[in-house]
């Protein structure tokens, strides 16, 4: 007789709705810290460019999702540590998830205009796909950098070619600072 390991199928069926309720917790703690919304930005996912489509059909370029981002202050002067979240429909038109956080390199512009800047760095996450695994979270990094300022800003991270089936992409978020509501 073979004894079979216990799988935990059920909470991976059932990510979406975990996903969606850590995603509603997180921003109402974050709304109820309005006085001290320094540091959190709402992320609001957009657009993906794919660099070429495939052989068979369109991959959904509307990324539509929310999350949040909370970046800490700038250590010695340019290196700024970040946490983020965020739930976005993929390229299949699925609902995606991740959560991690990363560096970026901030370079002032503020020669084009007051507190514009651009950064450089890297994003390290744990994410669910319903493509990948069916669910099962995976570990990532990626190129990322946003371009802006410290209330309204672009973030782009760049996917490159995964074999056997990812195909290179641009993914843009918009980034609005909670201190633009208070």
């Amino acid at each position: 007789m073979k004894i079979e390991p216990i799988k935990s199928s059920l909470f991976w069926r059932n990510s979406s709705r975990l996903t969606i309720a850590l995603l509603l917790t997180i921003f109402s703690l974050a709304a109820s810290q309005t006085a001290e919304a320094e540091g959190y930005s709402l992320i609001i996912n957009g657009k993906s460019i794919h660099e070429r489509q495939p052989k068979k059909g369109s991959f959904n370029e509307k990324n539509w999702g929310l999350g949040l981002q909370y970046d800490y202050d700038i250590y010695k002067g340019y290196w700024q540590p970040y946490l983020t979240t965020s739930i976005f429909k993929d390229s299949y038109e699925r609902n995606s998830f991740y959560a991690g956080g990363g560096i970026m390199r901030r370079f002032s512009l503020d020669n084009l205009y007051e507190d514009f800047h651009f950064s450089a760095g890297i994003v390290g996450f744990v994410m669910t796909r319903k493509d990948h695994r069916n669910r099962r979270p995976f570990l990532g990094a990626l190129p990322a950098f946003t371009i802006g300022t410290d209330k309204v800003a672009f973030n782009i991270s760049y996917v490159p070619e995964v074999q056997p089936k990812l195909i290179p992409l641009w993914f843009i978020q918009l980034k609005i600072s909670f201190e633009n509501f208070n």
